[in-house]
């Protein structure tokens, strides 16, 4: 069962295309950090001009810090799969194996263990501590080689993959970041996409009486097999009493657009500010 959580979080959608070397040297390493959106779309753009596209775009959504000229993101991503390939041989490439895996996603465990193996013999156990993911992980040598295979799991690992694969950052201290689990629905009738966050997990500002919370929200519109496509920026501002807050488990906010039909993946990103972070999640409807 384990196993199957890094099989699937590694495995994604075959190629249509034929790829050009830029865009096949991207895929063969950024496809392990991929959504299953983020694989469906890529792998049907028609051409080289829309992938190259969607390759930057891919790295500017999951930098850390825009303001400045590195992209953490990338850059760590890169650096971790460098020290992966060099550190879990374990007689095969080292992203093949379930502590490469685990570290490319989730980068250094911030407390590891050594326990001698149960039943005697063997190379014993590792486990891995992740604080900021509320997870713990166990590894087994079960016959002695430096072979380690996953065993155990202390929390929620495939949720953890999921936030790593969608660029989670952390601050400093390995706190994680607020995070914004929206959600995101498309009214065919009126045209309109309506976006709902939890206001239980939200930081609001006190202005004269009033609760106010304020985002900055980015959409990217990719209807599948289509070259190009479709991208908006809104701000939208939250303006209610506490009693309001109390009586609804959450706060909407409607856009209106029209969406092509067919196979659509809308990748939203909501930045609350400081107080509330920033989130991102890809929604796939059915027009």
């Amino acid at each position: 069962m384990f196993a199957a959580v890094l099989a699937i979080s590694a495995c994604g959608p075959g190629l249509n295309v034929q790829l050009d070397p830029e865009s096949r040297d991207f895929y063969e390493n950024a496809r392990l950090i991929m959504t299953d959106a983020e694989q469906a779309i890529f792998t049907h753009l028609p051409d080289t001009e829309a992938r190259k596209e969607f390759i930057q775009e891919f790295w500017d959504k999951r930098d850390p810090d825009p303001s400045t000229e590195v992209n953490e993101a990338k850059q760590e991503f890169q650096s971790r799969l460098e020290y992966v390939n060099q550190r879990f041989r374990e007689g095969r490439r080292g992203i093949n194996t379930d502590r490469g895996r685990i570290y490319l996603f989730l980068g250094a465990p911030e407390m590891t263990e050594e326990y001698p193996f149960p039943a005697g013999g063997g190379g014993g156990q590792l486990l891995w501590v992740y604080y900021k993911y509320e997870l713990g992980i166990y590894f087994v040598d079960s016959n002695g080689t430096g072979s380690y295979a996953m065993s155990d799991i202390m929390g929620n690992l495939f949720e953890a993959i999921e936030m790593a694969k969608l660029g989670r950052t952390f601050t400093e201290r390995g706190t994680p970041s607020k995070f914004m689990n929206f959600g995101l629905d498309y009214d065919k009738t009126r045209h309109e996409l309506r976006l709902t966050i939890p206001a239980k997990k939200l930081s609001f500002k006190d202005e004269d009486g009033a609760l106010t919370a304020d985002f900055d929200i980015t959409f990217y519109i990719y209807k599948e097999g289509a070259a190009k496509k479709e991208m908006f920026v809104d701000t939208k501002r939250f303006t209610g009493k506490a009693e309001d807050l109390e009586k609804s488990p959450e706060i909407a906010f409607t856009f209106s657009r029209e969406l092509p039909l067919g196979k659509i993946y809308v990748d939203v990103v909501v930045d609350g500010k400081e107080a509330n972070g920033k989130s991102r999640k890809i929604f796939k409807l059915n027009i």
